[in-house]
């Protein structure tokens, strides 16, 4: 696979999480009854509720700006992996499976996401070597 198609599949990938995660922050931040319904249902309190609103708001906008905050943004794709396992497995206790299928649906397209972020920004990790 070349740089650009890369690079096309990343930013869709990228624009599409962005959305589907920015709306729900959004959601949680203007407590639209029916994400808190369901928020509630899986039995989260309010104030966490909140919390993933705005951590899922600036998570989108980290992910938006193009090539800064790299480490940040691996950040945020934990963030999100996390959010999603944890939706998985709340839906699957309280709702059962029918109900998880978006959170597999947002797994696999993250999971794209995160690959060609990889294959964009190879992780270069060195030595600190430290002088005394």
């Amino acid at each position: 696979m070349n740089t650009k198609t890369t690079k096309i599949i990343y930013w869709t990938g990228i624009i599409l999480t962005s959305l589907w995660f920015g709306a729900s922050g959004f959601f949680e931040l203007t407590t639209n009854p029916v994400v808190w319904k369901i928020t509630q249902q899986l039995g989260y309190p309010e104030h966490f509720i909140y919390l993933l609103g705005v951590m899922k708001v600036s998570g989108v906008i980290t992910l938006l700006i193009p090539n800064k905050l790299l480490r940040l943004k691996e950040w945020v794709f934990a963030g999100i992996f996390f959010d999603i396992i944890f939706a998985f497995f709340s839906k699957l206790a309280v709702l059962g499976f029918p109900a998880t299928i978006d959170a597999i649906i947002a797994f696999a397209m993250v999971s794209v996401t995160y690959a060609m972020f990889r294959k964009l920004y190879a992780a270069n990790y060195t030595k600190n070597i430290v002088v005394d």
